[in-house]
Protein backbone atom coordinates (compact mmCIF):
# COMPACT_ATOMS: atom_id res chain seq x y z
CA UNK A 1 0.00 0.00 0.00
CA UNK A 2 1.31 3.51 -0.70
CA UNK A 3 2.10 6.14 1.88
CA UNK A 4 0.08 8.07 -0.15
CA UNK A 5 -3.30 6.11 0.69
CA UNK A 6 -1.89 6.12 4.55
CA UNK A 7 -1.61 9.49 4.35
CA UNK A 8 -5.20 10.28 2.99
CA UNK A 9 -6.45 7.96 5.72
CA UNK A 10 -4.69 9.73 8.38
CA UNK A 11 -6.53 13.22 6.73
CA UNK A 12 -9.65 12.02 6.97
CA UNK A 13 -9.67 10.92 10.48
CA UNK A 14 -7.81 14.07 11.52
CA UNK A 15 -10.05 16.02 9.94
CA UNK A 16 -13.34 14.31 10.56
CA UNK A 17 -12.03 13.48 14.47
CA UNK A 18 -13.03 10.05 13.67
CA UNK A 19 -11.38 9.16 17.11
CA UNK A 20 -12.53 6.02 17.39
CA UNK A 21 -10.49 4.79 13.99
CA UNK A 22 -7.27 3.95 13.06
CA UNK A 23 -5.87 4.05 9.11
CA UNK A 24 -5.77 0.26 9.34
CA UNK A 25 -9.86 0.13 10.01
CA UNK A 26 -9.89 1.96 6.66
CA UNK A 27 -10.51 -0.19 3.40
CA UNK A 28 -8.74 1.37 0.63
CA UNK A 29 -10.82 0.01 -1.87
CA UNK A 30 -14.22 0.16 0.88
CA UNK A 31 -16.71 3.20 -0.34
CA UNK A 32 -16.30 6.30 2.00
CA UNK A 33 -20.07 7.16 1.69
CA UNK A 34 -23.13 4.86 2.70
CA UNK A 35 -21.96 1.23 3.62
CA UNK A 36 -18.43 1.92 3.50
CA UNK A 37 -16.86 4.66 6.18
CA UNK A 38 -20.37 6.38 6.60
CA UNK A 39 -19.33 9.69 5.59
CA UNK A 40 -21.76 11.91 4.54
CA UNK A 41 -22.34 15.65 2.69
CA UNK A 42 -20.91 17.69 5.54
CA UNK A 43 -17.22 15.28 5.30
CA UNK A 44 -17.11 15.69 1.84
CA UNK A 45 -16.80 19.30 2.25
CA UNK A 46 -14.43 19.18 5.04
CA UNK A 47 -12.48 16.93 3.01
CA UNK A 48 -12.78 18.59 0.13
CA UNK A 49 -10.91 22.07 2.01
CA UNK A 50 -8.71 19.49 3.21
CA UNK A 51 -7.71 18.29 -0.09
CA UNK A 52 -6.88 22.23 -1.08
CA UNK A 53 -5.02 22.91 1.46
CA UNK A 54 -2.61 20.12 1.81
CA UNK A 55 -2.52 19.03 -1.67
CA UNK A 56 -3.66 22.68 -3.42
CA UNK A 57 -6.31 20.47 -4.94
CA UNK A 58 -9.68 22.39 -6.23
CA UNK A 59 -12.95 20.72 -6.82
CA UNK A 60 -16.09 21.23 -8.01
CA UNK A 61 -18.80 20.22 -5.48
CA UNK A 62 -21.20 19.79 -8.11
CA UNK A 63 -18.82 17.72 -10.65
CA UNK A 64 -19.75 14.49 -11.61
CA UNK A 65 -15.77 13.70 -11.80
CA UNK A 66 -15.86 14.98 -7.70
CA UNK A 67 -18.31 12.50 -6.62
CA UNK A 68 -15.92 9.56 -8.18
CA UNK A 69 -13.02 10.86 -6.53
CA UNK A 70 -14.55 10.66 -3.73
CA UNK A 71 -15.63 7.02 -3.92
CA UNK A 72 -12.75 5.54 -2.01
CA UNK A 73 -9.30 6.22 -0.89
CA UNK A 74 -7.94 4.31 -4.11
CA UNK A 75 -10.04 6.99 -5.76
CA UNK A 76 -8.45 9.93 -3.80
CA UNK A 77 -4.81 8.50 -4.14
CA UNK A 78 -5.35 8.64 -7.90
CA UNK A 79 -6.97 12.06 -7.73
CA UNK A 80 -3.95 13.74 -5.58
CA UNK A 81 -0.96 12.07 -7.78
CA UNK A 82 -3.22 12.78 -11.14
CA UNK A 83 -3.26 16.51 -9.60
CA UNK A 84 0.71 16.28 -8.26
CA UNK A 85 2.17 15.01 -11.87
CA UNK A 86 0.12 17.94 -13.66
Amino acid sequence: MSNLADELKQMIIDVLALEDISIDDIDTDAPLFGDGLGLDSIDALELGLALKKRYGIHLNAESTETKEYFKSIQSLVALVEMQQTA
